[in-house]
């Protein structure tokens, strides 16, 4: 079933108390237990969308694909170098509570807490 899911930076040293104002927010189907289902967002990969907020900048907007390399990523421009590799994202649950870490297309890699899993309304 496809959910939406929101992370949010989790504690850095920029940002010890993490931060509400920077992360991502994006479309994927999950099975019952909070896993990426992989058949389901092969079926449905053109409404797994992302979007990225951060304070300060412009915010993005783009899809979760999959690498050449067959890892998952955020991407907002497709065929650029632009990607954003979600590390193991196929092992983590996403369930609240839970650690993601991302690197970003600065370079750095960062944590991000699940801070929601919800329905997807329209989308299954």
């Amino acid at each position: 079933m496809l959910r939406r899911i929101r992370l949010e930076l989790a504690r850095t040293k920029e940002f010890p108390e993490g931060s509400h104002a920077h992360g991502y927010e994006f479309v994927a189907p999950l099975t019952a237990d909070g896993h990426l289902d992989v058949e389901a967002w092969r079926a449905n990969r053109q409404v797994c969308t992302v979007h990225r907020f951060w304070r300060g900048e412009d915010d993005q907007t783009g899809q979760l694909v999959r690498t050449r390399g067959e890892r998952w990523a955020f991407s907002y421009a497709p065929g650029t170098e632009d990607d954003e590799p979600i590390h193991r994202l196929e092992d983590h649950r996403f369930v609240e509570g839970e650690y993601v870490s991302i690197r970003e297309a600065d370079g750095e890699v960062r944590p991000f807490v699940v801070v929601q899993v919800r329905r997807s309304p329209g989308l299954g």
